[in-house]
């Protein structure tokens, strides 16, 4: 029905198990669409194709692969737009870094990953890989039509089979504790603009010293627009940490703490660093500056704390001050992420290996 450059139906193509399950689901449905005269195309919106896409200027003619993302978000904005979009990984640092080691050693000379970028080349490549980071792919593909609603049939199942959630007993120990005040929602405000505000905006922070940073330039704000900001303190965040920690070991619950970190890519990986440092604190306030001497970033999660500090000349002794306060902290509660073996141009997710609870839960949100 239609060219082969714009097929009826575009099936994407990710990462790990749902890629594995296109090997037999795919087929089937290009066969069934195939006798309707219907074409069935594929995009590649992996980690690992993201990641070539963004680097044209560093890879050989025949590495370079197209922006399919990026054609995919103009794509759903019309009406012709039929999209199978598979589930596909919000990658964490962790989870790029591996991906682009993958590339490199497959012979693919993407730039490294800079950390702390210094020159405008630097930070020309930070900035291409964070834009990869999170949830970079649901954005993009929902600016159009998107239909997440359940099928009729599964619908009217669920409807008439409820899934139960148990017996609630009441000497459960279990709660959620939120922050009191100065976190974003308390901090929060918004304004709806009129036409004497609309036009040119820009967004600065300015240091406690007076200095100004631009953040963002050349924003075009229109008249009714809702504008929404809001801050939070991480000196209350540190104090409201550290006194859940306490509780929680007080209480004899198990501590947990719930985040979207790739998703929510800019606030919730920095306040989850700072949930690493305040389960660490001695550790930190003793060796805190040859940890970041080292490359140890509590924004990347605990396991890669741990996995740089081992590399540190004193890294078994920091590792045993670590063991030692494990000991004297309350039980956690936590799903433990590993990565598989990438197979060639696919960046794989990880497989979630979760921890049992052996007793109830304090929640810290």
């Amino acid at each position: 029905m239609s060219d082969q450059n714009t097929p009826d139906i575009i099936y994407t193509k990710v990462d790990e198990a749902p890629e594995l399950a296109s090997a037999s689901f795919l087929p089937i449905i290009q066969k069934f669409a195939g006798a309707a005269g219907v074409s069935v195309g594929t995009k590649d919106i992996s980690l690992a194709g993201r990641i070539l896409a963004a680097f044209p200027d560093y890879l050989r003619e025949d590495q370079r692969q197209a922006d399919d993302l990026a054609e995919l978000g103009e794509l759903v904005k019309t009406p012709q737009a039929n999209v199978i979009k598979l589930p596909n990984i919000s990658a964490s640092v962790p989870q790029l870094l591996a991906a682009i080691k993958e590339l490199q050693a497959q012979g693919y000379a993407l730039p490294d990953y800079p950390e702390t970028p210094s020159t405008d080349a630097e930070k020309d490549v930070r900035s291409r890989y964070d834009g990869l980071k999170g949830s970079a792919v649901n954005p993009v593909l929902r600016e159009g039509n998107s239909d997440r609603r359940a099928a009729k049939a599964v619908k009217n199942y669920a409807q008439k089979n409820p899934h139960s959630m148990g017996v609630w007993e009441k000497t459960s120990k279990t709660k959620v504790s939120s922050m009191a005040g100065n976190d974003f929602y308390a901090n929060e405000v918004s304004a709806t603009l009129t036409a004497a505000q609309a036009g040119a905006a820009k967004i600065e922070f300015v240091a406690e010293d007076g200095g100004v940073t631009p953040l963002k330039q050349g924003w075009k704000l229109i008249e009714g627009e809702i504008v929404d900001a809001t801050f939070m303190s991480v000196k209350a965040l540190s104090a409201f940490l550290a006194e859940q920690i306490a509780a929680t070991k007080a209480e004899g619950t198990l501590f947990s703490l719930h985040l979207k970190a790739t998703m929510m890519k800019v606030s919730d990986p920095v306040i989850f660093g700072y949930a690493v440092k305040a389960w660490l604190a001695p550790v930190f306030e003793k060796h805190g500056a040859a940890m970041a001497a080292a490359g140890v970033n509590p924004n990347s999660g605990l396991g890669d704390v741990l996995a740089r500090i081992a590399e540190m000349d004193n890294g078994a002794d920091i590792l045993a001050e670590i063991e030692a306060l494990n000991a004297d902290r309350p039980a956690m509660y936590m799903v433990k992420a590993r990565t598989p073996p990438h197979s060639r141009r696919r960046a794989m997710a990880p497989s979630a290996l979760c921890w049992k609870m052996a007793k109830p839960c304090t929640a810290t949100r």
